[in-house]
Formats: structure tokens, C-alpha cells, sequence
């Protein structure tokens, strides 16, 4: 899924969470920039050669909206750890990890880790093998699964209108909680 859907799917749900528990807008932030960030951390190394080393700002925005066999040229170890990042970003095995050392750290579920989750499980089903699909199970292995890519036509559409929907049917469930203004 793309960047800014992923960071709309986790502020809808955590809007419809709030319907019921009290979430910080704090806690909102930061949980739509954890279901955006595995999309961006692998840009990083790229960010850092084009800063630093002979790359530039054309190759990384050419690398951010790449599709595959189509990438720019990237120095071996640039490319080596942008893909082992990306790995990283989309494994539930290290976001189960990082879930766990949260938990003995704060003595409870860390709600942003929500954002990663979703991204990590959308992932799983709007990536097809052909278009980058999700190494779930890294470092065990590499391997995604085959779904639907995201950047499939009516697959965008169906996207956004169900966001869109999603939006709509919030926004009316918060205007009957508070009832015609006098």
C-alpha cells in the first residue's frame, strides 16, 4: 500500500478507537508515523549517499517511486542496507521483538506499535510477488506473500473510496454522539 494510505488507514482506526477509549492526538501522531515509517526507513542509506557520498536527490526520488527491475543504480552496500532496512521495517518477527522489549520496558502494550502492526499486516496482502512483496518473516527468510498490488488501478479506488467511507461514517457517528446544536 502506499505510504499515505497506510498512515490514513492507522489515524481511522485509531479515530474509531477513540470512540471508545481516550487517545492522545499525541498518540494519534505518532501512531500514523509509525504505519508510514517502514515505507520511508529504507530510504535513509539513499537519503545519507545523496547527501554524503556522489549520489543525488534525483536518484532517491527516483528510488522512492521506483517499480521493480526499474530502480536507478545504487552503490552495493547503499543497496545492501536499503534492502536489509526495508526487511527490517516489514517483519513480524522484529516487530514482534521490538513489541516485546516495549512491553518489559513500560509494563504494557505501547498503542503507536499499532501503526507498524498495520502496516506490516496490509503489507502482507497489497504487495504481489511481482511488486515488492513483504519479507514478513525476516531474518528466517526473505520470501512474501503473493497479493494484490497495491498500486493496481481499481485496487487504488477501492482503497481510497473504503477510506473515504470509513472517514464519512466516523464523522456521522461523532455528529449523533453530540447531538443538533442549539
Amino acid at each position: 500500500m502506499d505510504i499515505v494510505a497506510h498512515a490514513l488507514w492507522a489515524g481511522t482506526g485509531m479515530a474509531a478507537a477513540r470512540r471508545r477509549w481516550p487517545v492522545a492526538t499525541r498518540v494519534l501522531v505518532v501512531t500514523m508515523t509509525l504505519a508510514a515509517l517502514p515505507d520511508l526507513f529504507h530510504l535513509f542509506p539513499i537519503m545519507g549517499w545523496s547527501i554524503l557520498g556522489d549520489g543525488s536527490m534525483a536518484t532517491l526520488r527516483a528510488w522512492a517511486v521506483a517499480v521493480p527491475g526499474q530502480e536507478p543504480w545504487l552503490p552495493p552496500m547503499v543497496l545492501f542496507l536499503s534492502h536489509h532496512l526495508h526487511c527490517i521495517a516489514h517483519s513480524a518477527l522484529v516487530a514482534g521483538a521490538v513489541t516485546w522489549l516495549m512491553w518489559v520496558v513500560i509494563g504494557s502494550f505501547w498503542i503507536p506499535l499499532v501503526g507498524w502492526w498495520s502496516h506490516i499486516v496490509i503489507d502482507v496482502f497489497t504487495h504481489s510477488q511481482d511488486y515488492y512483496p513483504s519479507p514478513v518473516f525476516y531474518p528466517i527468510t526473505e520470501q512474501g506473500f503473493d497479493g494484490i498490488a497495491w498500486n493496481t488501478p481499481w485496487f487504488v479506488v477501492l482503497n481510497y473510496t473504503a477510506l473515504g467511507a470509513c472517514a464519512l461514517w466516523l464523522l456521522l457517528q461523532r455528529s449523533r454522539q453530540v447531538g443538533p446544536h442549539r
